[in-house]
């Protein structure tokens, strides 16, 4: 069976104790907003709404359309048009310098730097014209590269980002609760920010969390969904495995294109020990993540409407952590 547009809402008791623990969370942090959602063996085995937000002056309960600022899990699709652009051979390579591809780059900044290292939060660049580090010796997470890939994905394809992923993968997969937005819905958790534009150049990328999960799951099943090869399975394929620098510092965490991979549990990783190898996550400073776990046939997504910084007492990494390791367990026992 391939899951299907059509969404129930549904509350599974194998799943008590994961909603438990992002209840917690979310008063922890003190969002108004949350939302689960998990697929498990094709099927929607748990979807969840908790809390309200406010929208032009009216309390909004959060529902299954209801859509979240997703943050930085946006850098899953800047990933995906970059696989996309090596595909259809409009980039040549992954380790092409960024240099060579960009002007009006700082050259003593960027040198060395290449696609991989953007990718993979390894190119050392503490801000458009200082270094941290030699690109590939070390990773910090930060968006001074993936602003580079997003000018980078408008010159190889000639159109904006946004309008990549609606060609290439909104359009297909009939996604109509996902995209950017510069201006206030009453489906949309508002974060209290101004936005420029809708193009994707900005954290403004908006999707439900049933959404967010059937991108997991297109991933999962590798651009085949209902029979159809929406997606190229190499562009997929591409993006979710290990693509950080090789003889790489054996602490630090391994990267996709942006997604993080699951090669082993490592300390400073925000996958949780328990998850296996081959394993993929997405996440963003708004609270939210997408979980892919292919060994187990299985896609978690939460979503919470953060905006402040973490309080005191409260450990996002172990929190993140935990999460992927209670949807685990939760399915599987």
């Amino acid at each position: 069976m391939i899951v299907q547009k059509e969404v129930v809402y549904t509350k599974n008791d194998k799943y008590l104790a994961l909603t438990d623990h992002v209840i917690k969370a979310k008063n922890q942090i003190s969002c108004s907003a949350a939302a689960t959602f998990i697929i498990h063996n094709d099927t929607i085995v748990n979807e969840s709404y908790f809390g309200s937000y406010e929208s032009n002056s009216k309390i909004q309960s959060v529902m299954p359309s209801t859509r979240f600022n997703v943050a930085s899990v946006r850098k899953s699709y800047i990933g995906f048009a970059i696989s996309l652009a090596l595909y259809q051979n409009k980039l040549a390579s992954l380790d092409d310098y960024i240099s060579d591809c960009l002007d009006d780059l700082n050259p003593a900044a960027v040198q060395g730097v290449r696609i991989r290292h953007l990718l993979t939060h390894t190119h050392g660049l503490k801000n458009n014209h200082e270094k941290l580090f030699p690109p590939g010796t070390n990773w910090n997470y930060n968006n001074i590269g993936i602003n580079m890939l997003i000018r980078l994905i408008r010159k190889l394809f000639e159109v904006p980002l946004s309008e990549v992923m609606q060609q290439y993968v909104f359009k297909p997969c009939n996604f109509i609760e996902t995209g950017w937005c510069k201006n206030r819905d009453d489906n949309l958790v508002w974060l209290n920010e101004e936005y420029a534009d809708d193009q994707g150049g900005e954290a403004n990328l908006f999707v439900s969390a049933r959404e967010l999960a059937f991108w997991g799951y297109l991933h999962l099943n590798r651009g085949l969904v209902n029979g159809q090869q929406l997606v190229p399975k190499e562009v997929i394929e591409q993006a979710t495995t290990n693509q950080s620098p090789a003889n790489f510092e054996d602490t630090l965490p391994r990267n996709g294109f942006a997604w993080w991979i699951q090669d082993k549990p490592r300390a400073i990783s925000e996958i949780g020990n328990t998850i296996p190898p081959g394993s993929y996550q997405m996440l963003g400073l708004t609270g939210c993540a997408c979980l892919v776990i292919p060994e187990h046939r299985l896609v978690a997504v939460r979503m919470y409407n953060q905006a402040g910084p973490n309080p005191p007492g409260y450990d996002y990494l172990e929190d993140i952590k935990a999460f992927g390791d209670k949807v685990l367990s939760c399915t599987l026992n």
